[in-house]
């Protein structure tokens, strides 16, 4: 295998452990129309328990993908918000849920015909 192709692959695994799993790349999306509190993210992702969304709103914050504001207000208010460096992100998100539409449409195509085989 080429150095070259031990790299690609390298910066491929270095991407998904920053972005990788089921819920990053959906919080990430959560933020992109502007900060968000910690209610507001969970209603948007409905399946997201609290502590995961906590979890990955600090592995996000580690990796510099997102800034968490406290406000000293009573109650205590929190915000989430995109960083300039995740806004890096943003062709990737739009190219992976471009795809993710395709993707879609034609599992629901393929549905479709198989359904029409077996009616036959």
């Amino acid at each position: 295998m080429s150095a070259e192709c031990i790299e690609k692959i390298n910066s491929i695994k270095d991407t998904l452990y920053v972005v990788g799993g089921k819920w990053k790349l959906p919080i990430i999306s959560a933020l992109q129309d502007g900060p968000r509190r910690f209610k507001e993210l969970q209603k948007a992702l409905e399946d997201i328990t609290p502590k995961i969304l906590s979890k990955e709103l600090k592995e996000l914050e580690l990796n510099e993908l997102v800034t968490r504001t406290v406000y000293a207000t009573s109650p205590v208010t929190v915000e989430y918000e995109l960083t300039a460096y995740s806004k890096s992100l943003h062709k990737v998100l739009i190219e992976l849920s471009d795809w993710g539409i395709k993707h879609r449409k034609r599992l629901k195509e393929c549905s479709k015909a198989r359904r029409a085989v077996a009616q036959k």
